[in-house]
């Protein structure tokens, strides 16, 4: 429920109680009586009895008061009251009571300090809080030399309580605070001069402000007054504290809020406008030379429910928020109280300016702070309309509202009607309530002296032009409590994948055995050992035996050396011995592999378990047996002929040549050597990207995640594939998990803002892409240009560098859905991110994040997407395409088929850098899949003889060998095979090579290169067919009848190398075994 619209809630009494005073003095420092005053919301909340300090002989240090005052104030839980609790804090002034003198009728009394209390933490849900805060001097006052630090510095105990908490744990979880801390505006018009005595000019007062929403209905003024002209000389103090935006206290160091300092970011990370490497010495000189306006002052705004909703849906729509910034020169009347504003025939508005802040970021996910240095504009209702659709100036109509205030009779005790500049930015205002009225002459003669007003709008503000002279700006600080846009945790997002796929449990050791195998293995073992003392026992009758190089033995003396061995065993009892080491792991066997423990009365069961179990026992006597005795007993593990990196070199040859099946078989074997590689499951899901299969790839993808969790690739596709079939909440989680995993993953957090771009979120997409940027320069070197252009002293140079600076980096464009009227402050505000290094010229990057994500999206035949990011690429293209934007382009089309748009694509390349390797490589591969291969082969030419070499070698030399074959030119088709050959060889290399060479009657050369062909692959068929040939020609019957039944049996479709063999069998009168 909304607090502001709930009337029958009842007022809280909120307790002040103020213990005691340490460490006070009166001007009498051994006797003094005091007392204390308390105040909040320009209210006297009561004054406390007179009190008599310790009694002498106690030193200072020691000296207390208790006072042990207590007063109150209903606080009635409205957005008003609590946004008063948020910036206002409760004043208690300690005053002495002087003795009376002779002939005076009252008692005088003296201020010795001012103590201010913040009562924020009532509104962070805590019912009672005890503070000692400091007491600080008056002018002239006793405590001024008493030290305001340690132990012994004055101060006061004050404790606050309420009945029960102010706020709900829902409101509290639904409200937010929001803090504007508006610094310094630098290089402020030089006509402006501080005051200089009582010759020198009017006083001056500079004030801002700006308007922000606390409810759904109603919307605030944050005013800053009392800004301090100074002048340049040296830098405002790091560390300096923030103020309270309040009117003159007695104690000037009571402004500052207690514990709250200014601590400035470094420029390249601030939100402003003035960030990048031109910017940054006008802004040292202006911090250190010109003159400035100080504020310092933070304001803090209380936010319900409604208003945070109402600030994000405010942001949403018109991201800039004007800051309104005058100097007022007022003729202060006899009698006027310091801090009051005059009325408006008192006050004349000059220099009237607005900063218009870009509060988009403030909607990132997790974002909850801004601070920048933001440009001052003349203040002009057209500009402020058209960036900002609004129509009221908030200055403007303050200055007015009060000057109404003014000539209204007030029944306050001054009698004065006037009002503080701190009670008018406590000011709510309504939605819509405020009518604009600039600049306007009233006429008499209406109804009921009425007045007419007549629009007298000056199209140029004078004064305000100096601001744009004198390059203003200001800069300031805006912060939340908590984000708008909750960022959800890498926890749960991995929490979420983990539910969408599930991971699958590791396999299960393969190197524990079962009972049954351990059995099998002891009596392996047994055998072993048994056989190893036969051999002994043999030796020792016979000599050595298994000789190498000697004559077998007959079988008469094997007979007489095997009934000699068994009679020496019977003798010796080691026969018998035999049997009774076998005979448990026997038994064991008998249990674990026949499945029999009982004993066996049926005569023809035993004799059949007994006969099983003898066969089973001769059969692992065999395999012992072979084991030990075979000359290559010792098992080598077979290594695999092709290891991983030739299986996926020789897969994307395949899809090059439009075999799938092929590449398909060769994912396979990568899978099934090793399923538990997510790498391995990615590249068999490319592979059915490639061929329009989604459904097949997504099964992939989620079997490498369920692998591998944490996979970055198969997160970043799923994603993709997840919005291609409309399921955006999933497909949201997967990408944003992907930037979880690796934040310097420059292609996940682009996917997300194109993903955001898709679903017209201009300002996440910008968040996403400002990432993106951030990551690309910290992962680039520069390249040489710029490194020139950064020891070069000539300032034409560094523009020129600058400037492509511009042409090649990131981000600075809008996303494709954004609302025109944030078109025009997102350019700028996106502009601002080629600030890529700390000090000289900004370093050349030769690629962007869109370049970047377009590789790997075309890489895995993700269209949809890479489109999107070539569009992005596009618009943020100041001095037009790239190379590589073309080049990625033409990529798009050929997957598409489009060979025409393609060969038109590199042709605008070419018409302008006709020596870029890559680019005719690609225009060889158009004219190529369009079958105009004389143009193909003139175009993979030119790219080989290019000082670059191309990117990517393997597919021009297999397509221009292949173009040679047909020309018949063998002897360059060999040349260009040999090189492939040597480079990146694989079966269709060394085919081509021994093609050439059997075409140029080089049988051996052929030979060779077709047994290495095999080699790599024994099912291709046209490597047997030319095999065959090979053979044929030399003669050699066997192997060419060996080559054609592999030619039969893989079923060759080449019919003009079958009608070759067969001519030539007929010819020579063999090689078909069928004859």
């Amino acid at each position: 429920m909304n607090p502001e619209t709930n009337t029958e809630d009842k007022p809280v009494p909120v307790k002040i109680t103020v213990v005691r005073g340490k460490n006070l003095r009166g001007s009498k420092s051994d006797n003094f009586q005091s007392s204390v005053r308390v105040e909040f919301n320009e209210a006297v909340l009561g004054n406390s009895p007179r009190k008599q300090a310790a009694s002498a002989g106690k030193s200072v240090a020691q000296r207390s008061v208790d006072y042990d005052f207590t007063c109150s104030f209903d606080c009635l839980c409205t957005a008003v009251s609590l946004d008063h609790m948020a910036h206002k804090p409760v004043i208690v002034t300690v005053m002495e009571i002087l003795s009376r003198e002779k002939k005076q009728a009252e008692e005088r009394t003296a201020v010795l300090g001012q103590a201010v209390l913040d009562l924020l933490p009532l509104l962070q849900g805590q019912c009672s809080f005890s503070s000692t805060v400091p007491l600080y001097p008056t002018p002239g006052s006793p405590i001024e030399a008493a030290p305001l630090e340690g132990e012994n510095k004055p101060s006061l105990d004050v404790s606050v309580s309420v009945p029960d908490s102010l706020l709900s744990d829902a409101q509290l979880s639904a409200s937010n605070l929001l803090r504007v801390t508006v610094e310094t505006a630098y290089s402020v018009p030089e006509v402006w001069n501080p005051v200089a005595g009582p010759a020198g000019p009017p006083p001056s007062s500079y004030i801002a402000a700006l308007q922000i929403p606390v409810t759904a209905e109603r919307e605030q003024v944050l005013l800053f007054p009392n800004g301090f002209l100074k002048s340049g000389g040296k830098r405002e103090a790091v560390g300096r504290p923030k103020r309270w935006p309040l009117a003159a206290l007695l104690a000037q160091r009571a402004h500052f809020l207690p514990g709250v300092s200014i601590q400035p970011d470094p420029v390249e990370k601030e939100d402003g406008e003035l960030t990048r490497i031109e910017h940054r010495m006008f802004r040292n000189e202006a911090e250190m030379m010109r003159k400035r306006v100080s504020w310092d002052a933070e304001r803090r705004c209380f936010l319900d429910a409604g208003g945070v909703a109402r600030l994000s849906q405010r942001i949403g729509e018109h991201r800039l928020w004007p800051v309104e910034m005058m100097m007022s020169l007022a003729q202060e009347p006899k009698g006027r109280k310091a801090g009051r504003l005059p009325a408006e025939d008192e006050l004349q508005i000059s220099f009237h300016g607005v900063a218009y802040v870009d509060m988009g970021p403030l909607l990132y996910p997790g974002a909850s702070r801004i601070r920048g240095a933001y440009r001052v504009f003349p203040f002009t209702d057209a500009d402020l309309r058209a960036k900002t659709k609004r129509t009221v100036s908030v200055l403007r109509d303050l200055v007015r509202t009060l000057a109404t205030q003014d000539k209204q009779p007030t029944n306050s005790p001054g009698g004065s009607g006037s009002r503080t500049f701190d009670s008018v930015g406590g000011d709510h205002l309504p939605k819509g309530s405020i009518k604009e009225s600039p600049r306007k002459s009233s006429v008499q003669g209406g109804p009921g002296g009425a007045d007419i007003e007549m629009d007298m709008e000056p199209q140029v503000n004078a004064e305000g032009q100096m601001y744009i002279e004198s390059q203003t700006y200001i800069i300031i600080e805006v912060s939340l409590e908590k984000p708008l846009v909750a960022k959800r945790s890498p926890e749960e997002l991995a929490k979420r994948v983990k539910e969408l796929i599930p991971p699958r449990p590791p396999p299960s050791p393969s190197d524990c055995p079962t009972r049954a195998e351990r059995a099998v293995q002891e009596y392996h073992s047994q055998v072993n050992n048994v056989i190893a003392q036969l051999l002994d026992k043999y030796q020792e009758l016979f000599g050595p035996a298994f000789l190498p190089g000697a004559e077998p033995l007959d079988p008469s003396t094997q007979e007489q050396r095997k009934i000699q061995l068994l009679g020496e065993l019977n003798y010796t009892g080691k026969y018998f011995a035999f049997k009774e080491q076998l005979k448990s792991s026997v038994l064991r066997l008998a249990r674990e592999k026949m499945l029999r423990t009982e004993d066996l009365s049926d005569p023809e069961k035993l004799r059949a378990l007994i006969s099983q179990l003898y066969v089973y026992l001769v059969d692992q006597m065999h395999v012992a047996l072979n084991k030990s005795l075979s000359a290559d007993s010792l098992e080598v593990p077979v290594q695999p002929q092709l290891d991983f990196a030739q299986l996926r070199h020789f897969a994307k040859e395949a899809e090059l040549i439009g075999d799938y099946q092929l590449a398909a078989r060769y994912y396979q074997e990568q899978v099934v050597r090793e399923p538990t590689e997510p790498s391995h499951w990615f590249d068999y899901g490319a592979l059915y990207m490639l061929t329009g299969e989604h459904l097949k790839a997504e099964a992939c993808f989620h079997r490498a995640l369920s692998v591998q969790q944490t996979h970055l690739p198969s997160l970043m596709i799923c994603g993709i594939l997840e919005e291609m079939s409309g399921h955006f909440t999933e497909a949201q989680t997967y990408l944003e998990r992907a930037t979880c995993i690796d934040p310097s993953a420059v292609v996940a957090c682009t996917l997300l803002g194109l993903f955001h771009v898709g679903q017209n979120n201009s300002i996440q997409a910008e968040r996403c892409f400002l990432e993106a940027g951030k990551q690309l320069r910290a992962t680039l070197v520069p390249s040489p240009t710029c490194l020139e252009a950064e020891h070069s002293a000539d300032k034409p140079q560094l523009e020129e560098a600058q400037q492509r600076e511009e042409e090649v980096s990131m981000p600075g464009c809008k996303p494709l859905s954004v609302k025109p009227e944030c078109a025009e402050q997102e350019a700028k505000g996106k502009r601002r991110l080629s600030n890529w290094c700390q000090e000289g010229a900004p370093p050349r990057l030769n690629t962007t994040i869109y370049m970047e994500t377009a590789q790997f999206l075309l890489r895995n035949t993700a269209l949809q997407v890479a489109e999107r990011a070539l569009s992005q690429e596009l618009l943020c293209s100041d001095g037009g395409p790239s190379i590589s934007y073309h080049l990625a382009l033409a990529r798009l089309q050929l997957l598409r088929k489009d060979y025409r748009s393609a060969a038109t694509s590199l042709e605008e390349v070419l018409h302008h850098n006709s020596q870029e390797a890559d680019v005719w490589a690609l225009y060889g591969h158009c004219h190529y899949l369009a079958e105009e291969f004389r143009e193909a082969q003139m175009c993979y030419e030119r790219a080989l003889v290019q000082q670059q070499e191309p990117s990517e070698t393997h597919s021009i030399y297999l397509r221009l060998g292949s173009i040679y074959l047909q020309e018949r030119e063998f002897e360059s088709a060999r040349v260009i095979y040999l090189r492939a050959c040597g480079s990146s060889p694989s079966c269709l290399t060394w085919l081509g090579l021994g093609i050439a060479c059997y075409q140029l009657e080089r049988l051996g050369d052929a030979e060779e290169a077709l047994v290495e062909a095999s080699s790599l692959n024994n099912m291709n068929p046209e490597v047997w067919g030319y095999l065959a040939l090979v053979y044929l020609k030399s003669g050699r019957k066997a192997e060419a009848e060996q080559s054609y039944k592999y030619v039969v049996k893989l079923n060759l479709q080449k019919e003009p190398l079958l009608r070759e063999i067969r001519e030539l069998q007929d010819r020579l009168g063999f090689g078909d075994p069928s004859f």
